[in-house]
């Protein structure tokens, strides 16, 4: 007789696997440098691509210092902190000292990097919307749950209620 937990692990594994391999698509598709020059064009904007990701980063996050941001979008903070510079330097964001530690340097959008990145909000809304354009409300609403829900669970370190790892 199969026991009911090991059919259970069995459609959990391959559930796991499917997710996997979604988030991989997802993963890919997002990160296609064609995808941003896409939303830059639409969004009406000139902005070299590499300065995006992180003028996005900016206004969604901060003030935010450059490590933080340098491990978000998977970059050396070197590089971040000389991109960053660029960015103060088209007069989108600001630097200043942090507030928890004024040795820190953090990032804050500047009101013509914050009106910019409306525009790229209104450019990823038209995208979105031509995307979900066959998809019923209903669908949308609980993918927009699931994925926060599956994103916050993410972020905790360690997973909660993970099995702990073998000993060596």
């Amino acid at each position: 007789m199969v026991s009911t937990e090991n059919v259970q692990n069995t459609h959990i594994n391959a559930q796991l696997r499917r997710l996997h391999g979604a988030v991989l698509d997802i993963v890919a598709v997002m990160n296609r440098p064609q995808r941003d020059e896409v939303l830059i064009r639409e969004a009406g904007i000139r902005l070299d691509r590499a300065l995006f990701p992180l003028l996005v980063g900016i206004e969604r996050l901060g003030p935010v210092g450059v490590v933080e941001l340098a491990d978000r979008v998977g970059r050396d903070h070197t590089t971040v902190s000389r991109q960053v510079a660029k960015l103060e330097s088209l007069g989108l964001v600001q630097r200043r000292a942090g507030a928890a530690d004024r040795r820190v340097r953090e990032a804050v959008i500047a009101p013509q990097g914050k009106a910019m990145t409306d525009r790229i909000d209104a450019a990823r809304e038209r995208l979105g919307r031509a995307i979900f354009a066959t998809w019923a409300t209903e669908d949308i609403d609980a993918l927009v749950r699931l994925m926060r829900r599956f994103a916050d669970t993410l972020v905790e370190e360690p997973p909660a209620g993970g099995p702990a790892a073998p000993e060596e």
